[in-house]
Parts: C-alpha cells; structure tokens; sequence
C-alpha cells in the first residue's frame, strides 16, 4: 500500500498552474498527484468564455479545465477533487501530505498551486450574478461590455488602472468608492479623473446587486447620509483586493505580507524540492495564461531537482 501512496511529486491545486504542471509532469514519465479542496479547474470553471488563450478563439473556463484533465490523466497523473489538506510536511528530502479522506501520501517534491480568490463585497446578489454582470478581472471579460455603461467598485491602484483600460470598451464607467479619496497613487487618480468617460460616487458602497439573467441594476448606500438609491448598469468589476489561498501555508514557507508565496525565477520556494504557481505567488498579473506559465516552469524545475536528487543518491549509494 505503501507503494501506491509514494509519488515523485504531488501538486496541491488543480486549477490551470496545477494542471499544466500535472500535464508537464505525467509526460516526463514521472509518478504525480494532483490534489484539491474544489473542482478541478480552480476559478477558471467561473469564467463564463475565455477569448483571449492563444490558439482558442473563445472556450468556457469550465471546457478548457475539463481539456486540461484529460491531458493530464492522459499521460498518467491521478487526480483527487474536493479533499482538503489536514497535514503537510515540507522540509526534509520526503515530503508528505495527509488529506481529509485519511491517506497519506510522500513525494520527493511539491508544487504549491492552491490559487486565490478576489476579495467580495459579500453583499446580496452578487454570487447570483457572478459571470452574469460581475467580473474581477478587466482582462478577461472587459470586451464582453463594449458599448456599455459599466461600474467599478474599489479606490486603489488596480481599481483607478482597470477603470481606465476598461474605457477602452465601455461607453461609461462609473467608479463607486466608499471613502471619499483614493488609496492609490497620484498619477493613477489624475489619470483617472481626466478620463471624460469616468464618472466617480464617492463616499458611497453597492448594497444589492439586481437583475434577472444578468445584473441589471445595483443598490447604492452613501455612507455620510444614508440615503440609498438604485443605480443601472450593464455590469460591475469589483477591484477591492486579492487573497491567496495560502492559509495552510503560514509558518511552513515563506509568504510575503500579502500572503502570497515568495518564489524565484524558477518558481523555487524558500524550502528545497517545493515549487509554486500561479494566483498564489507573488506576481502582478493573473491570467490563465501566465498560471499556465508558470505551472511549466515548476513543473521542469521540479524535473531537473528529481533528476539531481537520483544522481546524488546513486553517488552516495557507490561511496
């Protein structure tokens, strides 16, 4: 039984870092386990078309996940969904975790790959109307709102920014901020309030998100009167902050004050034979092509260490 449960790697998240890592993996002829809490796909099964991976004129998130399993089980790598990590061991040349299902399982190397979510405003409406009129993500869905009057909820950087480039599309874009200045740098709110297509309600937060199919309308509270107004709109992206699914994570490897995973050029941690990838690391964009990315580069850095491993044990082995 042993036997079964011993792997050259295993890979903690199978969204698209996790599972380009697998694919990467599996067809080096390498033994690896993927592992994660959800559905296989991560929060690409969320977006509802994806037009901008090369070589794909459009695909749902969902279609494009579900591709990525199949090559990766293709080439042999085995895939457990929707278990959780009760127990991680990432020091030492043997790795071991222990899922919710009771198994534990070693490995000569791990790939981090647990991903993040956008911060919500948790208000009502907005999971009904998540893909359907909300968005996170300016990149992946701002041509969908071409001609459009749209909402960007948030007064940071990232919000100021993807206001900005979203007018590349939108017809109008009002920015609804509950301070009544911005946390974000100067040239970013110059640009901004310059910006003839933006608009800005400050001092105020969505409360209700409405609509039918998709988010017709939001509920808008000001918070110095009280008063409560309803607002129409095509759609709303919701920038307000990111959290990396790094909690099991903390006093095992280095993370910076934001959570995320400190990693090299190489995707190498500050612990030997462990690698991350994608949402979760510290990197500026997050797009499915660069999770994509990255799940390769760890995936052949995780390789060349196994490699390096076998040898110096073959050397020791001769002495």
């Amino acid at each position: 039984m042993e036997s079964n449960n011993r792997f050259d790697t295993i890979v903690i998240g199978a969204g698209p870092a996790g599972l380009t890592a697998g694919i990467y993996l599996s067809r080096a002829r390498l033994k690896t386990l993927i592992v994660d809490e959800g559905i296989v796909g991560g929060q690409m099964v969320l977006t509802h078309e994806i037009a901008n991976y090369p070589g794909v004129e459009s695909i749902s998130g969902y279609q494009l996940a579900m591709i990525m399993k199949k090559q990766a089980a293709a080439f042999g790598c085995q895939i457990k969904s929707n278990t959780s990590v009760i127990g991680l061991e990432l020091e030492g040349e043997t790795k071991s975790i222990t899922l919710s299902d009771g198994n534990t399982y070693t490995s000569g190397s791990v790939i981090l790959t647990p991903g993040g979510r956008s911060r919500t405003l948790g208000v009502a409406g907005e999971a009904d109307f998540k893909g359907k009129g909300i968005s996170y993500c300016a990149t992946c869905d701002g041509d969908f709102f071409t001609d459009k009057e749209i909402i960007v909820v948030g007064g940071g950087n990232s919000a100021l920014e993807e206001a900005v480039s979203l007018t590349k599309y939108a017809s109008k874009v009002t920015i609804v901020h509950q301070f009544e200045h911005f946390q974000a740098f100067e040239h970013a709110v110059e640009e901004a309030r310059k910006n003839q297509k933006i608009d800005f309600i400050m001092e105020s937060t969505i409360i209700a998100f409405n609509g039918n199919a998709n988010l017709q309308s939001v509920d808008i509270t000001n918070l110095k009167t009280g008063v409560v107004s309803n607002f129409k709109t095509d759609g709303t992206f919701i920038f307000i902050g990111y959290l990396p699914n790094t909690e099991f994570l903390r006093k095992k490897i280095e993370l910076n004050q934001w959570g995320e995973i400190v990693v090299k050029s190489d995707m190498s941690t500050s612990l030997e034979g462990v690698y991350a990838a994608g949402d979760s690391i510290a990197k500026r964009f997050r797009q499915v092509t660069t999770a994509v990315s990255d799940g390769t580069i760890a995936a052949l850095a995780a390789s060349n260490y196994l490699n390096e491993l076998k040898i110096k044990q073959k050397q020791l082995i001769s002495l």
